[in-house]
């Protein structure tokens, strides 16, 4: 590594049994995890089936006995907010201070992630892998080896929604963004590769999140124009609104979503009338995905966004301490790129007492997971992506990319 080298009650049951019983038993050392992600904020409606994917590694680990000499995984959860930095930053520092966790999965997003890795993971050399933070930003960030993603950089997906947009015809579009290092870092990759595909922007404006109305902001990009609407936004916050406000003033009606859009409350909340808009989020039709939505079952919703980046990111994790045959950050951050990718035998999800057996006896292991995830450059993943579109008021797959 470089720089940066449930749905409701049986959602409800499984994260019960991995906070109590499930981790009650048996072993004879525990190894606490931070799970530090938006449960309020402008993404929440995705965060329970990111933490329970997170959890559900983590429980896998745990019953199988198999990592480091038995050790029990210990899941605890803080709240980021997504989009308060001083809130992140000390539920971080409550983690590793007050709950001796060992290594965060987290932040989910961008800001908050920088925030958290500046102030605290990196003084404190603490392993931060987040399964959802895309600012290309972060590719570029000061880690001392310790940050990871198992999300790929919002280049890629700007360059993705590029591809989409244009092979569907789309040839101009208006765009919004949230006013946030997420916001304005897939807006200027997207913008500046969409250009060089052919392209017209046609306005590209910030909005806040927060406010009760967008109709100011609705001027000016009705006013531009476009054959669409682009928001880079989130869907339990500005994004909404947005979509609301050029409803109802007959701005738009056709749009496209990238993956901070890519949730059920965008079914929930729009359904048929936003019929036949488009969108992409991380995901991939790999043997690990089928093989991820079999282990969830009716859990939780495996397909929501970055729900499996997360059983990834804890997977990935937990692997390179077997590798290490150590728990401590400093100790495990030099396997992480090593368990995720080639040479190795393939594990997959539901493999993870596989892993560590193969780990402990010497061998290799290449994770491929429930994302295909292969870890790139500064460590954050090369991608994959499920294009969408919204067919009778359901996000519908196209293709994978």
């Amino acid at each position: 590594m470089k720089t940066l080298t449930m749905t409701c009650a049986a959602a409800a049951l499984i994260v019960g049994s991995l906070a109590t019983g499930a981790f009650a038993g048996g072993h004879a050392n525990e190894i606490k995890i931070g799970i530090v992600l938006g449960f309020t904020g402008p993404v929440e409606s995705m965060i329970p089936a990111m933490a329970s994917g997170a959890e559900l590694a983590m429980k896998e680990v745990s019953d199988s006995g198999a990592l480091l000499g038995g050790s029990t995984v210990i899941p605890i959860r803080a709240d980021s907010t997504c989009v308060d930095s001083n809130a992140a930053v000390a539920a971080t520092e409550r983690l590793i201070t007050s709950d001796k966790v060992k290594a965060i999965i987290g932040g989910d997003c961008s800001g908050v992630t920088g925030a958290m890795l500046a102030n605290v993971a990196l003084p404190n050399g603490i392993v931060m892998i987040s399964p959802s933070a895309t600012s290309p930003g972060l590719s570029d960030a000061e880690d001392n080896g310790l940050f990871f993603r198992t999300a790929p950089s919002g280049a890629r997906e700007g360059v993705v929604m590029s591809e989409i947009l244009l092979e569907e015809g789309t040839k101009t579009v208006a765009l919004t963004y949230t006013n946030n290092d997420y916001g304005k870092g897939l807006a200027e990759t997207f913008q500046k590769s969409y250009e060089a595909m052919g392209g017209t922007v046609t306005i590209s404006a910030a909005h806040e999140d927060g406010k009760a109305d967008y109709a100011a902001e609705m001027g000016a990009l009705s006013a531009a124009g476009g054959d669409k609407l682009v928001i880079v936004g989130y869907i339990d916050q500005g994004g909404s609104g947005i979509i609301r406000s050029a409803l109802d003033l007959g701005a738009f009606d056709n749009f496209h979503f990238p993956a901070g859009m890519m949730a059920a409350a965008l079914e929930d909340n729009f359904g048929t009338e936003v019929e036949g808009s488009s969108g992409q989020h991380p995901g991939t039709d790999s043997a690990g995905a089928a093989k991820y939505q079999a282990l969830v079952g009716d859990a939780f919703v495996a397909s929501s966004s970055f729900s499996a980046e997360s059983y990834d990111a804890a997977a990935i994790m937990l692997l390179a301490m077997q590798a290490a045959g150590s728990a401590e950050s400093a100790d495990f951050k030099s396997e992480v790129m090593n368990v995720a990718n080639a040479p190795g035998i393939e594990i997959f999800p539901g493999e993870l007492a596989k892993g560590l057996k193969i780990l402990a006896e010497g061998g290799e292991v290449d994770y491929v997971g429930a994302s295909a995830v292969e870890l790139i450059g500064p460590g954050e993943s090369a991608g994959n992506y499920r294009q969408v579109v919204i067919k009778d008021g359901k996000m519908t797959t196209v293709k994978y990319r």
